[in-house]
């Protein structure tokens, strides 16, 4: 996928908004800007369609931040998740309503760029950003950035949105600092039809052997997404946790189609999202959510604010509207997406300590399974559900102080639940 614009053509005008990245946090930006009526240009390293290491799960939050008339391409519906801790303490629950949906990334991505398009944006592929310049002979005037790209080449723009990826350039121009950094490792395995109608609708989430660690089987058709991960630095033991949990589902004579690794990092609190004229998001600004490391969510969201206040950016006419269209995206980030944030990094604390407590919870305790449905459903947010709900604010701060919490039973119990509201349970 390219652009018509030619590098000629780039030098002769100047973009309204120009995102780095058609990953989701760029495209939902590049949608944002082009809807509103401006010129938008997305720069692209890799030619499109193109892998991402990702399990796919597409939850409710993700759901509300697509386009107008987005059709995702589900592979997909999940109604069922069996829990294990370590293999050990299996349990299924089931829901009538579908719990969240699961999709190829290359697919994804695709569409959304597409959308971007259908909005006016356009887009160059293959094309590698090396830095961008707020300053210096290369920038015409103060209402301007130069983003310059590999070869020498110059485009300029009024508003830059960074949203490539967790090693970004344009991060570490605004200057992103990350305090949690995790190393995610997965396999693509072609299954046997048997194998797959086994996993038909049902997916497998397994807290692991590593503080903070877990591993997940989505099935996506003929093929299993199996991933693990585990903070960085732990990498040959997240490696043999990967073998592990493949072999333990009788998965190890099935050949990978694909094996791949990616690093997964998460801004300090007190970590920039603008510098200038240029606004991060998604992956480039650290946005996910600590514990379980979704990311997908984060960057449509944030991609969708970043691409609305970039549009005011482009407009500023001097460096204090500048700065306060910045403050304001900022603020936009922290109140939604930094609170989610702030939760989720306690839930890790709490979770890196006392992983069964966690798993008993949500396969033994009607709200906490309750909760892990309305937010994957959509039905609210981690930290909606920590502001509004006072279960989940006293349990929350009583696994804060490592205090034992009477509602959540010990281990598993002997006896299901009776089911709530179309759920079953099941061993």
């Amino acid at each position: 996928m390219s652009g018509e614009n030619t590098s000629a053509e780039d030098e002769r005008r100047v973009w309204d908004v120009v995102v780095v990245g058609a990953g989701p946090a760029g495209a939902s930006a590049a949608y944002a800007a082009a809807v509103a009526g401006r010129r938008v240009l997305i720069l692209e390293k890799a030619e499109l369609p193109r892998y991402k290491t990702c399990g796919g799960g597409i939850i409710g939050p993700s759901r509300d931040a697509l386009p107008p008339g987005f059709e995702l391409p589900f592979r997909d519906r999940v109604h069922a998740v069996t829990f294990s801790h370590n293999g050990r303490f299996t349990r299924t629950r089931r829901s009538r309503q579908m719990l969240f949906g699961l999709i190829n990334r290359p697919e994804f991505d695709q569409r959304l760029v597409e959308h971007a398009l259908k909005a006016g944006a356009e887009v160059r592929t293959g094309v590698t950003v090396q830095r961008v310049e707020q300053h210096g002979s290369a920038v015409p005037d103060r209402r301007t950035v130069a983003v310059v790209l590999q070869g020498g080449e110059t485009v300029l723009a009024h508003a830059v949105v960074g949203a490539d990826g967790s090693a970004s350039r344009i991060g570490a121009h605004v200057g992103v600092k990350l305090d949690q950094v995790d190393l995610g490792l997965e396999a693509e395995i072609p299954v046997p039809d048997t194998v797959a109608e086994d996993w038909k609708g049902r997916v497998l989430i397994d807290w692991g052997p590593l503080p903070g660690s877990y591993g997940w089987v989505f099935p996506k058709g003929d093929t299993l997404t199996v991933g693990v991960i585990s903070a960085r630095g732990e990498g040959a033991a997240t490696k043999r946790y990967l073998e592990d949990f493949i072999a333990r589902l009788g998965l190890a004579g099935f050949e990978p189609s694909i094996s791949s690794g990616h690093l997964t990092r998460c801004r300090a609190d007190d970590s920039p999202l603008s510098r200038g004229r240029v606004l991060v998001c998604g992956d480039a600004a650290g946005l996910l959510e600590p514990w379980t490391r979704e990311g997908i969510s984060f960057a449509l969201r944030s991609g969708r604010l970043a691409g609305e206040w970039a549009v005011r950016i482009a407009e500023a006419h001097d460096a204090v509207d500048t700065r306060r269209q910045a403050l304001n995206y900022a603020f936009a980030i922290k109140a939604g997406l930094g609170v989610e944030m702030s939760v989720g990094k306690r839930l890790l604390a709490v979770f890196e300590r006392r992983p069964g407590v966690f798993h008993a919870g949500i396969t033994g305790f009607r709200p906490a399974w309750k909760a892990f449905r309305d937010i994957t459903t959509g039905a609210t947010t981690l930290g909606e559900m920590v502001r509004s709900r006072p279960l989940a604010q006293r349990t929350l701060a009583a696994l804060d102080r490592g205090r034992p919490v009477p509602e959540i039973p010990a281990e598993e119990p002997e006896q299901p639940e009776q089911p709530e509201q179309g759920d079953t349970v099941s061993r």
